[in-house]
């Protein structure tokens, strides 16, 4: 090769796409309970299994956080908290040069991230490393550059006052992280808490606590001032339960099952009638026009049905399909299934890795037996994968009514359900018929179709033309059961701050 950076024939040396490899036999060091900058162990002394979804392996014991360890986590939040304290005497711009020092720290350990989540989830490495860290390290530069222009504004009251509002800190927020995106949650929750100057108590999810952990000793490595990141690996009826019910927590943050949304608000409000935001549950409607480029719809709508093995809450969860183009849309979704690689998350030819869990598994199962039974015509896949554990084939349903229970619950596995319809009127009563409103899609060429649409669909979030296209800059959220309040985007940052009123009295008047 020439030095140009051309090869000596003259023409453009071809471009290797950069492929990352993970660390074999990545040893897990942070296991413990993180409070005040220390690693400590639990009060209890218990611990609790981690367990490799791919293999059934077990990979390490973590301490078991319960109340007593919320409680010691919290009072090192409110310390950290105080007006006298470090962090809150912290010039503002330093609170944002910390969360990009802390992304900086996580671009150079991205591959032990991504080796640890994949581990610990089951998700395909590559996955792990280019979509969830990209998304990370995004969400923590975008709310690092809030952190400086987080204020209040002035208002025109009589001409004998002057009146202004200042933004403040909510305080000690609680946040509860799911195990379906483990590291991407908990940054989603913890940056813009941060970036608003509040101190923070995590309890990721039990099967998935271990990049949560190595966050912390990132966060102590940043040069964060002790107290104000704690993590307390737990269970959902004890840790969960004390963080949602605490006195001294003054906003909770929860994704999750629906379920569990409505008892994290009852015990909120039980207590101190804390703040309350809630990412729940979906069952997204992805509508495809007679009109729409096919090959794409088929891409999208599958790849929004698959993606993380079906366990994301955006899930493509119901596909309605115009009529005209119902039965080329199954064939060539049927054909797209076929191409996908069910095994080992660590290869990279690997597209679909395993349920997380035996409990999920068998729900997934379960819901796909009850599909056949009241009358769906199975298009593809629809077993385990024998001898490979919680393995389970891409699976495609047609000839989906509105009341089957595959229509109606949200399966979090990787089930595609297709219907058909005739109407724009018929397919957004359809639509709209779910107790959820998380996401939607619409595929067509028309853009007034696309936007009559939009507006007419109950969801967060509508995506025309594409799915799971999400944005550290674009609000995330759900209508009716899907949950309360707004992640990422500038909404974020008033469920992180309280509002203050100052008005002050003229006592010398203009004559």
């Amino acid at each position: 090769m020439a030095e140009n950076g051309t090869i000596e024939n003259g023409q453009p040396e071809k471009k290797i796409p950069f492929v990352p490899h993970p660390i074999k036999n990545l040893e897990v060091k942070h296991t413990k309970v993180f409070i005040n900058n220390e690693w400590h162990a639990s009060v209890s002394g218990l611990k609790f299994p981690i367990y490799n979804p791919a293999t059934g392996t077990k990979i390490c014991d973590v301490e078991e956080a319960d109340k007593a360890d919320v409680d010691k986590a919290v009072e090192a939040a409110k310390s950290a908290n105080l007006r006298s304290s470090p962090w809150r005497k912290m010039d503002v711009s330093s609170r944002g040069r910390l969360l990009n020092k802390l992304a900086d720290l996580i671009e150079r350990d991205r591959v032990v991230l991504a080796t640890m989540e994949t581990m610990d989830t089951g998700k395909p490495f590559l996955h792990a490393f280019f979509i969830d860290l990209e998304g990370c390290i995004k969400t923590l530069r975008y709310y690092a550059g809030w952190s400086d222009k987080i204020h209040g504004k002035t208002m025109p009251v009589d001409d004998d006052f002057v009146c202004f509002t200042k933004h403040e800190p909510v305080g000690v927020c609680g946040a509860i992280i799911p195990w379906n995106f483990p590291l991407l949650m908990f940054m989603w929750k913890m940056a813009p808490a941060l970036s608003c100057g509040n101190t923070v108590v995590i309890k990721p999810a039990e099967l998935t606590p271990l990049t949560a952990l190595y966050m912390g000793a990132l966060v102590k490595e940043a040069g964060f001032p002790p107290g104000v990141v704690n993590i307390v690996p737990g269970f959902g009826p004890t840790t969960g339960a004390a963080i949602a019910s605490h006195m001294d927590i003054d906003k909770v943050a929860f994704t999750g099952s629906t379920e569990i949304g409505k008892l994290v608000k009852e015990a909120a409000a039980k207590s101190n009638l804390k703040r309350v935001t809630l990412e729940l549950g979906g069952k997204n409607p992805c509508i495809v026009y007679a009109d729409a480029d096919l090959d794409l719809a088929v891409e999208e709508a599958q790849q929004g049905a698959f993606f993380n093995q079906g366990q994301c809450c955006t899930a493509a969860s119901r596909i309605f399909v115009e009529e005209q183009i119902y039965e080329e849309f199954v064939r060539r979704s049927v054909e797209h299934a076929r191409k996908r690689v069910v095994g080992d998350p660590f290869d990279p030819r690997t597209s679909q890795g395993p349920q997380i869990d035996q409990e999920q598994f068998d729900k997934i199962m379960e819901l796909i037996d009850s599909g056949r039974r009241e009358g769906a015509k199975l298009e593809y896949g629809g077993s385990a994968i024998e001898d490979r554990g919680l393995f389970i084939q891409p699976t495609i349903f047609s000839g989906v009514k509105d009341h089957m229970r595959i229509a109606k619950e949200e399966i979090f596995g990787p089930v595609q359900c297709i219907f058909k319809f005739k109407s724009q009127e018929e397919v957004i009563k359809r639509a709209n018929s779910s107790q959820y409103g998380l996401a939607a899609a619409v595929f067509t060429k028309s853009m007034d179709k696309a936007l009559s649409a939009a507006s007419a669909l109950e969801s967060g979030t509508v995506w025309i033309n594409c799915y799971n296209a999400l944005h550290a800059q674009a609000p995330f959220g759900g209508y009716k059961m899907s949950g309360n309040g707004r992640e990422l985007g500038e909404y974020a940052l008033a469920e992180y701050t309280e509002v203050k009123a100052v008005t002050i009295k003229l006592t010398q008047k203009d004559h």
